[in-house]
């Protein structure tokens, strides 16, 4: 298979040439490797492929014999490094397959390598000193986003349709934005995070992922979602796939259209504009859109407290990690293994008290109270999902030179105010790529929120929104389908 026809197709519809025998799981899995060689190089999303496993039965799933990649972090496969990004965890090989390695494994999907990611996750750029920066396939001097930057620049150069990808304050949407994907943050307790972990940073993260295609995103999502014994809590099962969902039309939606961060800081305008844009098709759509003032959205507290509770939660789970990791590998923790944002992080968590821990833990019950409360006013927020387009690789940490824990924290969520409070809140959101930057040419996604558990309500939307303004013939500079 010529990459030029390989890349015409999404995830979807590679499994529909496999079921019906028209091309096998292997000759997929050689036309992913060969857009790997082709565009990695000029992008690095790519750490590390693998040979293709077995191929899955033919037709067994929407998914079945489509090539695949996982992120270096939050996901297991057995006898494979997962290193999170960082040299203190070089060399690190899964024991056993996670619980959703399993499910990727049984959705038929064939797992060709790990994709690169800032240090431990700790950034919305992804740019770590293990592997070096990943860059966006719009403008190879840009970042794509992070933390799942590296997932996104794949699927996002066609080098495969679809890449797991997890989000714990935006690092689905974040870089489903910066590379004009779609990518959807599932509601807390939908997938599983066993059996290593019950919650990832106390139930702000998730696993998901990235694609081109609505169809893809819910496909992926209908077969990996659900618990798995030992879990500690799990979103209620959806009353239909939501691949059929997507066939549905969503109704007339109240819309909250929110234009400005709880952060106060400023939107570029070309971001304003684009998500005015998105208010004023949905309008065309039939959908009643209001304007409201973010502080009308109200979180429970107030931004400092948001962050500085972020930051406890953040910084003690660090802690966590890089102390097992040292231990195990007989490592020092200093600056030959961990970037210098993390140390800092890293010493800040050390301090966190257990009463600190504990009061993080309640303002996270306060804001999931305070924003649950909104959908009943609403059946959807719109934001923008970034308050600016993507940045030159190198210009994210600075002014953030010398920042602690709390201030690498304020840092982050300063250049993705819109994602986190709906991780906090553990309701689902999604970053729809609406827009475009006249000036760079740079995607703009915007954001929706709903409910809890109501997953639904935005593959319906999305699935209308794709039909409506389809971006899909939209091409980056760097694409796979440009090489023979």
């Amino acid at each position: 298979m010529e990459l030029h026809e390989y890349t015409r197709y999404d995830a979807v519809g590679l499994a529909g040439l496999v079921a019906r025998g028209e091309v096998t799981p292997a000759e997929l899995a050689g036309a992913a490797r060969a857009a790997i060689a082709a565009v990695n190089p000029r992008i690095n999303a790519v750490v590390e492929s693998w040979p293709a496993e077995d191929a899955p039965v033919r037709g067994s799933t929407p998914l079945a014999g489509v090539p695949f990649l996982v992120k270096d972090l939050a996901v297991s496969v057995k006898g494979k490094r997962v290193e999170l990004g960082s040299r203190l965890a070089a060399g690190n090989v899964a024991g056993e397959d996670s619980f959703l390695m399993r499910r990727f494994r049984r959705a038929g999907l064939v797992t060709l390598g790990r994709t690169g990611t800032p240090e431990f996750a700790f950034s919305t750029t992804t740019e770590p000193l293990l592997y070096g920066a990943t860059r966006n396939p719009w403008d190879p001097s840009r970042t794509p986003g992070g933390s799942s930057g590296g997932s996104a620049a794949a699927v996002a150069a066609g080098i495969t349709p679809l890449a797991h990808a997890t989000d714990a304050a935006g690092s689905i949407r974040v870089p489903a934005s910066g590379t004009g994907l779609f990518g959807l943050k599932p509601t807390r307790g939908r997938v599983s995070l066993g059996p290593d972990a019950d919650e990832v940073f106390n139930g702000l993260a998730v696993h998901g992922g990235l694609s081109r295609t609505v169809r893809d995103s819910a496909a992926l999502l209908d077969l990996i979602q659900g618990p798995e014994t030992g879990d500690p809590y799990f979103a209620e099962r959806p009353r239909r796939p939501y691949a059929e969902e997507i066939t549905r039309e969503p109704g007339r939606l109240r819309v909250g259209l929110v234009t400005a961060p709880w952060s106060g800081r400023t939107v570029e305008p070309a971001v304003h504009e684009a998500t005015l844009a998105a208010a004023r098709l949905l309008e065309s759509l039939g959908h009643q859109v209001e304007r409201v003032e973010a502080a009308a959205v109200d979180l429970g507290v107030s931004w400092e407290e948001f962050v500085l509770a972020n930051a406890r939660l953040w910084c003690a789970n660090l802690v966590q990690w890089i102390d097992g990791f040292a231990e195990a590998f007989g490592r020092p923790v200093d600056e030959s293994t961990v970037e210098p944002e993390m140390l800092a992080s890293y010493a800040w968590g050390l301090k966190v008290s257990g009463v600190e821990f504990v009061r993080a833990l309640d303002v996270r019950n306060r804001v999931a109270r305070a924003i649950g409360a909104h959908f009943g006013s609403w059946d959807v927020l719109l934001t923008p999902t970034l308050p600016e387009v993507p940045m030159a690789l190198g210009a994210y940490g600075r002014g953030a030179e010398n920042a602690d824990g709390l201030g690498w924290v304020e840092h982050l969520f300063h250049r993705s105010p819109f994602t986190a409070p709906f991780n906090v809140a553990g309701t689902p959101a999604m970053s729809v790529p609406l827009g475009s930057d006249p000036a760079t040419g740079m995607p703009i996604g915007v954001q929706f929120a709903a409910g809890y558990g109501r997953e639904d309500v935005l593959f319906r939307l999305a699935a209308q929104l794709e039909r409506a303004a389809p971006w899909a013939q939209r091409k980056p500079v760097v694409w796979a389908g440009n090489h023979p």
